[in-house]
């Protein structure tokens, strides 16, 4: 078991301090965000019309689960008025499928790579064996690239090698038992060193979980429950997808260009695949289930219209909270997902209620727009009490992880990615507590099972760290709590930052649950 001392922390977090210009993914310096400049010409915001996403039929539903089919191609996608773009798809749709599913049932997804690259799905925030997890190396070739897959666990950017990789060619199934509760999931491309390209080409997608307990709740549903995946993009002067990576071919050498190494981010919001959309609404509750799927864009949002608007947050990203918790502006780092309901019985008729991102300014500080334009009946209330969210308590077991820098190269630990080389060895069935300390920013995403924030620093959780959580913001300096406790499987895991360029440089470490 690989464990670091206070001593070892506060020398690591030392030497990052001490990198040139440092301060990473949000807190300023030569290594922020790099935001990506569109030269195609652009909307005006709040004049296309929101897609209301639905969720696909399985092509099969039996004993054994709802299964779907699904095809990852290339495709040309109407993002863009005037603009047909380039991207790469879940059945070559931007954003992707929507799946459904039900706690219990097993979801079967069939999936055939017709890419010119491996690829590999994680489906993030459900608790999957390790075999069906995603591991960045258990890669699914194209048959085009049939040849290349004896060499696939040697990556130039991290110089490592796997032998324990599940590699497939052209086809593979994935089976997740969804043995948990009703949440708002997402998936996502998951490859070695080329997370951040393939996801920003519209490697991404919904997956809902429902189940009996949340049913019972008289939240609003049907029309009135509105995914919403936001997402943000650059343009080139055709229409096409910027992102300056060194190889532009994807299967050959890893590696981006300088300007994004602190995370790519672009200055067109994108809402379902959409750039700045509206929406009309009645004098209703509206449930939202907000989905950061950005790479590296974090977002403070507000609802900008007259009075104060209020979201009554529901859930996290493992499903219901015990009680609602009312916000005003929401911090929501990528991969983070919150479950909300909107009162807009609140507004008059012909009210316009605009969803801003109060952390960007220009384009990106814009996501979308609510046009209040009738009256209608609503039966649907927010109860005092959602769910049972059992606390847990460590038992005594302390690890750590510090994520630092050195030169150009994220670290978890002192150490970039090895895949083969886990730094923890968390014990099956064992509350353990986990402190996370970093000097920058970073949202930290664990695979494998949910935890809970103990608390931030000398003091408790933060407004947003209620419930089960899967990913949770470090802001610069930060020192986190966690009760984490696998429980599910055995088996190896990552944990890693969800900047998806921090990701791809190597800030990522493997766990073994024993």
């Amino acid at each position: 078991m690989t464990e670091i001392s206070r001593r070892s922390v506060l020398k690591l977090a030392g030497l990052a301090l001490a990198a040139p210009g440092l301060a990473a993914c949000g807190g300023g310096g030569s290594i922020a965000p790099g935001t990506l400049t569109s030269t195609a010409r652009l909307p005006e915001p709040y004049t296309l019309p929101l897609p209301r996403l639905t969720p696909a039929k399985p092509t099969r539903s039996s004993a054994s689960g709802e299964e779907y089919a699904v095809t990852l191609q290339a495709a040309q996608a109407r993002i863009l008025p005037g603009y047909s773009t380039t991207i790469w798809g879940y059945d070559g749709t931007f954003p992707g499928t929507y799946l459904e599913a039900r706690t219990g049932r097993p979801l079967v997804l069939h999936q055939t790579n017709r890419l010119p690259v491996p690829v590999v799905t994680h489906l993030h925030g459900a608790v999957s064996p390790p075999s069906e997890d995603g591991f960045p190396t258990d890669l699914l070739y194209p048959a085009s690239l049939a040849h290349m897959a004896g060499t696939h666990a040697t990556h130039g950017m991290h110089s490592t090698h796997d032998p324990l990789a599940r590699v497939t060619v052209e086809q593979r199934t994935y089976t997740f038992p969804m043995r948990q509760r009703a949440a708002t999931l997402w998936y996502h491309d998951h490859r070695m060193d080329f997370t951040g390209a393939q996801v920003w080409k519209g490697l991404y997608g919904l997956c809902v979980v429902r189940d009996d307990e949340e049913a019972a709740l008289p939240l609003p549903h049907g029309d009135r429950e509105i995914p919403l995946l936001i997402c943000d993009r650059a343009f080139d002067a055709d229409g096409q997808l910027i992102y300056p990576s060194i190889d532009r071919s994807f299967p050959g050498a890893p590696g981006m260009a300088e300007s994004i190494m602190g995370g790519a981010q672009g200055d067109v919001i994108l809402v379902n695949g959409t750039p700045w959309p509206y929406t009309e609404v009645a004098a209703a509750r509206y449930r939202l289930r907000l989905v950061n799927a950005s790479n590296a864009r974090r977002y403070e949002l507000r609802l900008d219209g007259p009075g104060e608007g209020t979201f009554v947050q529901l859930g996290g990203d493992g499903g219901l909270l015990p009680a609602p918790v009312r916000h005003t502006t929401l911090r929501i780092s990528p991969a983070e997902r919150f479950d909300v309901v909107v009162d807009f019985s609140l507004y008059a008729v012909g009210s316009v209620v605009t969803l801003v991102n109060t952390a960007a300014s220009g384009g990106a500080s814009r996501v979308m727009q609510f046009r209040v334009t009738r009256k209608e009946s609503d039966d649907s209330a927010v109860p005092d009490r959602l769910s049972d969210v059992p606390r847990l308590t460590p038992n005594g077991t302390h690890r750590q992880m510090v994520f630092s820098r050195n030169g150009e190269q994220w670290q978890i630990n002192g150490r970039p990615f090895d895949p083969a080389n886990p730094i923890l060895r968390p014990r099956f069935g064992v509350t353990e507590r986990w402190t996370v300390l970093s000097v920058e920013r970073h949202p930290f995403h664990l695979h494998g099972t949910h935890f809970q924030v103990l608390g931030r620093g000398n003091s408790g959780p933060g407004r947003y760290d209620g419930g089960w959580k899967d990913t949770v913001e470090l802001t610069p300096g930060a020192e986190i709590h966690l009760a984490v406790r696998f429980d599910a499987y055995r088996g190896r895991y990552v944990a890693h930052c969800h900047n998806l360029e921090h990701e791809d440089m190597a800030m990522m470490a493997a766990i073994q649950v024993i």
